[in-house]
């Protein structure tokens, strides 16, 4: 992948999208970090894997999540939003782990502090829901990964859902997701459910009896015991198909290729 000058940044307004001589993109991706073409930002990386196999894609940097208007800057992607929080934690990011507020965040230009909101993921999320109603989601992210199931919340003690159910998203890429990213994008551009690709957590109606079964979502947030089983059981077979009954669904776990 190049890095340079010479090469054009990916849009970040409609007159980028426009001077491209572009009327609609097929990726937006939302980030809470500045968009700094830069490998080191993940948005940046995403996008540019994505531009090289053919898509389109403008970048959301840092939207005024106040403003319910922030996410319509391309209009609706006839792909998909791709929402992450930026390169750390959002609660982690704004936060010491003595629930302090941080004075800078050093991946916003100036180093300003508070330019993301709490659970970033989760409110972006609501505002393209807000924005547009039947768009397609996909999580990504170092804020997804780690809240891909159920999982222990230190900033409010407490264990959580997966936060695909809390951000309504259709689809969450784990982990190193530059292959996993693109055959979602292939897979909606042909019309194709995007289910069952390695690296992706998924909610679906029915259970798979040949998938690893994990304690159910409500048993694991209700009960510690529960919770200890359930983890200990994802961490044994994470790198097998696993199913969880999660609110009446089942959230469905492929592991990376």
């Amino acid at each position: 992948m190049e890095y340079g000058s010479h090469r054009r940044f990916l849009p970040v307004s409609r007159a980028d999208m426009q001077q491209r001589g572009w009327d609609w993109v097929d990726v937006v991706l939302v980030t809470g970090d500045a968009y700094v073409d830069h490998p080191a930002f993940g948005t940046a990386v995403i996008g540019r894997v994505l531009e090289n196999a053919g898509f389109r894609v403008g970048v959301i940097a840092m939207p005024d999540w106040r403003n319910p208007d922030c996410m319509t800057v391309f209009g609706k992607p006839r792909l998909f939003f791709g929402i992450g929080s930026g390169n750390v934690d959002s609660m982690l990011s704004k936060y010491t782990a003595f629930l302090r507020l941080r004075r800078d965040d050093p991946y916003v230009p100036g180093g300003r502090a508070g330019i993301k909101p709490d659970r970033a993921l989760i409110v972006y999320a609501n505002l393209v829901k807000s924005a547009f109603r039947d768009a397609r989601i996909v999580l990504g992210g170092i804020e997804a990964s780690m809240r891909r199931v159920v999982h222990y919340d230190f900033w409010s003690d407490s264990v959580r859902r997966s936060i695909l159910a809390d951000t309504r998203g259709d689809i969450l890429a784990y982990g190193m997701a530059e292959k996993t990213v693109v055959a979602i994008a292939d897979r909606l551009r042909d019309g194709k459910t995007p289910e069952g690709i390695p690296g992706t957590v998924h909610f679906r109606k029915e259970p798979v009896p040949e998938a690893v079964h994990l304690p159910g979502e409500e048993e694991a947030v209700a009960s510690r015991d529960s919770f200890v089983e359930f983890y200990r059981r994802f961490y044994t077979h994470q790198h097998e198909l696993l199913c969880q009954p999660a609110g009446g669904r089942f959230l469905l776990h492929h592991p990376v290729d």
